[in-house]
């Protein structure tokens, strides 16, 4: 946005927190809600406010003022805009000056009740920092790397946020290959205290356009969310591996019928998919999704 499990309490218990970083307690979970934990969308200013719009159409929901900021800690400009949804909520950032490095490859911020805490917890469970924790103009952020180049944003607030809990609560869709996948479950319920709720090693490779294949699916939850984990060999069809965030809806094909009305572009049409119907869409900007419904 948390298998050989002795062998990674080990190598936890093992470990020391990196420099300037508090030791961490290592039952503490830092989560605060999954209402609190939003999908970054990078998209071109000229798409910036028909983006949004047609997430709002989609959805529904509510959108926060939309502003010019600096929310990187090296000097650039972005229109940013909070949307809350009832199926997720998303960051919206259309930078006005090229994006400071590594921004833009962070999939997800996630709200932490303690930051210093939060990030020792994160490096002491394999996770590296590709940013220090820097200020921004209502809190703190750091960006970390997660086994396998998953990449996520952990931030905090000055003031404590009120958001409305989710109607749905939307799955970070992580796709690796066996050569991490191991690993980040390991070291990502590490951090969020989180669970396995399902690790099907023989799931029908349709699911992710590879039809005659099978591929291992592992659902995750804990107190940032749910994450779906598919492992395969990592020979994806477009546009497979560009959704990060699958987002659950009451009726499937009503939502389509709203979404295209408000420009967005069905790229997988609806299909079965371990249990639920599922589709593939594209918003105005160019944000791939997955919407579904039936979710078990």
């Amino acid at each position: 946005m948390r298998l050989s499990t002795l062998l990674i309490a080990a190598a936890v218990a093992a470990s020391s927190p990196a420099p300037g970083l508090a030791r961490e307690t290592k039952s503490a979970d830092y989560s605060v809600g999954a209402q609190y934990d939003t999908t970054h969308v990078y998209v071109a200013p000229a798409d910036f406010d028909r983006f949004v719009a047609s997430l709002v159409a989609t959805f529904g929901g509510t959108t926060s003022k939309q502003g010019v900021f600096q929310v990187t800690p090296t000097p650039s400009q972005t229109i940013s805009q909070l949307v809350l949804t009832p199926a997720g909520s998303l960051s919206v950032f259309g930078f006005k000056t090229p994006v400071p490095h590594p921004f833009g490859a962070e999939r997800t911020g996630y709200l932490v009740s303690d930051m210093d805490a939060a990030v020792s917890s994160a490096v002491q469970n394999g996770a590296t920092r590709l940013v220090t924790t820097f200020p921004d103009p209502i809190g703190r952020d750091v960006v970390v790397q997660w086994p396998g180049g998953v990449n996520m944003q952990l931030y905090w607030h000055n003031a404590k946020p009120n958001y409305q809990a989710l109607a749905h609560v939307p799955e970070n869709r992580v796709y690796l290959t066996a050569d991490a996948a191991n690993a980040f479950v390991h070291h990502w319920l590490g951090f969020s205290k989180g669970r396995i709720v399902r690790d099907d090693p023989k799931a029908t490779g349709t699911d992710i356009g590879q039809p005659g294949k099978t591929y291992r699916r592992i659902e995750l939850t804990s107190g940032y969310g749910k994450m779906l984990v598919s492992v395969s060999d990592g020979q994806l069809p477009w546009p497979y591996g560009r959704d990060m965030t699958g987002y659950e809806v009451e009726d499937l094909s009503a939502t389509l019928v709203k979404a295209q009305a408000a420009g967005v572009e069905t790229l997988v049409s609806p299909h079965a998919d371990a249990g639920r119907t599922s589709a593939l869409v594209r918003f105005p900007g160019g944000y791939v999704a997955e919407i579904h419904s039936g979710a078990q």
